[in-house]
């Protein structure tokens, strides 16, 4: 079904290669496949709460050869927002302070943001020298950035919207109201993103899928146009909808959350449809 003139892959991971701990399909035969067609692959996740290195290792124990230059986490491009946005930090790169993610105590606030999500996000940040503050320390954030959290707690919803209501800047991770497990959809980061927003009628920056960011970091690395990449997803909202916006084909797998009736109705008209992963291999 991948048409013949595609040279590389932008896939989605959760409800396309698995469903939390399960494989969608006999992986390691439809990569062998992707392999055997000469086709680059990169793997593009809203999911940011592993870091690129844990994405990797899970992906080779589910049999499927990975590159951590090959992941690409709503993590990464939120930490390079941020980055961008907050001050730069008194203490030079070479310091220790700064290595560690710490600014200046004397002369200068520290380069730190209030974050709610887990280690992926976390250490995204500390990669761009920014200080993830804990709830005690909240007041001196810069910043709000919000992802998915497993260890969500109402202290930490409330004091988010209390920073945000302050008018700190406001950043999230992605907008996927819902994450797909064995059991069905759980509440995804999305969910508790829209918990900030009705409770301070402000929209945060998102830095994953819909919005471009994480195709162009991911083709960047594909060196491929985007014409011959073809972006695979199980959400319609999010995958589809932010290639469509990025002028790229895409391929919509039935595997997660988005339906045939769904799909069908979607606008513009989604380029393939197939049930899982490996029935878009062939």
């Amino acid at each position: 079904m991948i048409p013949p003139d595609i040279r590389a892959l932008i896939l989605d991971m959760d409800g396309v290669l698995w469903k939390d701990d399960c494989p969608i399909g006999d992986l390691p035969r439809i990569f062998q496949r992707i392999h055997d067609r000469g086709l680059k692959i990169s793997f593009a996740t809203n999911n940011g709460t592993l870091t690129p290195v844990g994405y990797a290792e899970r992906l080779t124990r589910f049999g499927i050869p990975a590159e951590t230059c090959q992941v690409v986490t709503s993590s990464l491009v939120a930490a390079e927002m941020v980055a961008e946005a907050l001050p730069v930090p008194y203490n030079p790169p070479s310091s220790p302070q700064y290595a560690r993610g710490e600014g200046a105590r004397s002369g200068g606030l520290a380069r730190a943001v209030f974050a709610i999500g887990g280690d992926g996000l976390l250490q995204a940040l500390r990669l761009k020298g920014i200080e993830p503050l804990p709830v005690e320390r909240a007041g001196e954030a810069l910043a709000v950035v919000m992802g998915f959290d497993r260890a969500i707690t109402f202290e930490k919803m409330a004091v988010a919207s209390l920073l945000v209501r302050r008018g700190v800047p406001f950043f999230a991770t992605n907008p996927d109201k819902t994450f797909p497990t064995p059991r069905g959809e759980i509440p995804g980061a999305g969910a508790w993103v829209s918990v900030i927003v009705t409770a301070t009628g402000v929209e945060p920056v998102f830095a994953g899928k819909p919005a471009p960011h994480m195709f162009e970091l991911a083709r960047k690395r594909l060196g491929t146009p985007k014409c011959k990449t073809l972006v695979v997803g199980d959400r319609l909202e999010t995958d589809i909808a932010g290639a469509q916006a990025d002028e790229m084909p895409t391929a919509l797998v039935l595997s997660g959350v988005s339906t045939r009736e769904q799909a069908e109705a979607w606008k513009p008209k989604v380029d393939i449809i197939a049930k899982d992963l490996g029935e878009l291999v062939g």
